[in-house]
């Protein structure tokens, strides 16, 4: 399941969507509609916790999704109060980089079964190099974000990243992925395209776009369209909208350092609670903890939330306790 922007350019509309194969293609189908505002669905017990409405996971339910309480508060993050955040912060990141270490090189994979469009743009958003010298050799954390996803699926959390690029980068952003160096011969065009024939950029740019919008194996799984697909016109703007920027040998260093750091998360602090205490909290043995999954730890942790929480007349350490030994145990469970 993933999070999915209805109108790119307009209201903003989300909904819960899904990628599922058929007829060979990765296709993508509508599950919950959140409207313009999903923090109605998002609800806090007290403290730093929270959870997700169960009307969404019973309607999800009907769809016959089922134990999906990992994915909807990864789906509802970018949402939650500010405060929330930041003090779930350090656990969400311990919990992403256990997962992360779990998810190495899928067997069947291979870079060169994705489309290039989609690795240069991979490319560019981790290592921001005009240069696409990596372009082969992208990470298999990078290229898991490819692999058995819709069109539509790739589109929403590629767009989501594009939305760190500075205003200064977008242009220089939009000429790499496309490739329009590989219709100069000039040898700075690769890296300084401020100095080729504008007008002559301008043509080769709407000429690939259009032979991209036209690459039925690019769009497989999407209906046709007659017009430029939503999810290239903002290329459009992009390109127009923005110039090349001027750059100097101090400003491509500071580039480059930054970019050798941009991915580079803040070191996730120790738990403070062991297994086995966290067990006796929710009232539980070790070996029924270790057997309990995800979505029964989450439905119990909001029972005893509840009832512990000093709104409802519970001891506060007791209630910062139970919400350290949550996430404490939520960090083992997949």
């Amino acid at each position: 399941m993933y999070l999915a922007l209805k109108n790119l350019a307009g209201v903003a509309e989300y909904v819960i969507r899904e990628s599922y194969r058929c007829q060979g293609h990765y296709r993508s189908r509508d599950l919950f509609e959140l409207g313009g505002d999903p923090t109605r669905y998002i609800v806090y017990p007290g403290g730093n916790a929270f959870f997700i409405d169960e009307r969404v996971e019973d309607r999800l339910a009907q769809s016959g999704k089922r134990s999906v309480s990992a994915e909807l508060e990864s789906i509802f993050w970018p949402f939650l109060k500010p405060e929330i955040q930041r003090a779930l912060d350090c656990f969400r990141h311990r919990e992403l980089s256990v997962k992360a270490g779990r998810r190495g090189p899928r067997p069947d994979m291979n870079p060169q079964d994705f489309h290039l469009f989609d690795r240069r743009r991979l490319h560019f958003l981790k290592f921001g190099q005009m240069n696409q010298r990596r372009l082969n050799r992208l990470p298999a954390g990078m290229l898991n974000q490819l692999y058995h996803k819709s069109r539509d699926e790739i589109e929403q959390s590629i767009f989501q990243m594009e939305l760190a690029l500075r205003p200064r980068e977008l242009k220089a952003y939009v000429y790499v992925i496309f490739d329009l160096q590989r219709s100069f011969s000039e040898r700075f065009a690769r890296e300084n395209p401020e100095f080729l024939d504008q007008d002559e950029v301008d043509r080769y740019f709407l000429e690939t776009i259009c032979r991209l919008n036209a690459d039925s194996g690019f769009w497989a799984g999407m209906d046709a369209t007659r017009s430029l697909n939503a999810y290239l016109q903002r290329y459009i703007c992009m390109y127009f909208d923005h110039d090349f920027p001027s750059r100097s040998w101090e400003q491509d260093f500071i580039r480059r350092f930054i970019n050798a750091h941009r991915l580079q998360q803040p070191r996730a602090l120790n738990f403070r609670i062991g297994l086995k205490e966290a067990g006796e909290v929710f009232g539980k043995s070790a070996d029924e903890i270790k057997t309990m999954r995800r979505a029964d730890l989450v439905r119990l942790f909001r029972r005893k939330a509840q009832k512990l929480h000093p709104d409802k007349g519970g001891d506060h350490k007791a209630f910062l306790k139970l919400t350290e030994a949550y996430h404490r145990l939520l960090a083992t469970k997949r």
